[in-house]
């Protein structure tokens, strides 16, 4: 990732659907609450959320594979974001936690173990969300082996 500014536009539809706009060159993205708030015709917040650090994490994964020259695909994560009330009772996402699951077996990969040991502390966004929520992750292999 570069160093910048990264800028999104929203633009409301209706109701609580916004056009979520990301540049140029890319299709642009209707966001939407669940009901009953809203008609849940997007993903909400919560799952962009989940989404951008399920996508870093598993960048940051393949980045770090791949700079031993490893090829650890295709691989698969899944992230749950658990909602509830804080102590304030305000609805926030109390935790997230990724599981990331390997195209290959462990036994396949070199440089397994070190990849294993520093690739979050490279994913920007899980960095900086896990500043403020708790992010638990776990790495599997293909064949099912749990290697964090």
């Amino acid at each position: 990732m570069s160093e910048g500014l990264v800028r999104v536009h929203l633009n409301q539809v209706q109701n609580y659907q916004f056009q979520v706009h990301f540049g140029d060159a890319m299709p642009a993205w209707l966001a939407d609450e669940p009901p009953p708030l809203g008609a849940g015709q997007g993903p909400s917040p919560v799952q962009l959320l989940a989404a951008a650090v399920g996508n870093c994490l598993s960048d940051s994964l393949l980045f770090a594979l791949r700079k031993f020259k490893q090829a650890p695909e295709p691989i698969h994560c899944e992230v749950d974001a658990e909602v509830g009330r804080n102590a304030e009772g305000r609805m926030r996402v109390l935790q997230l936690k990724a599981k990331l699951t390997l195209g290959v077996a462990a036994a396949q990969l070199a440089q397994l173990d070190r990849v294993l040991s520093s690739f979050e502390a490279y994913c920007t966004v899980t960095q900086s969300v896990g500043a403020g929520i708790p992010v638990q992750v776990q790495v599997w292999d293909a064949q099912g082996q749990q290697l964090k």
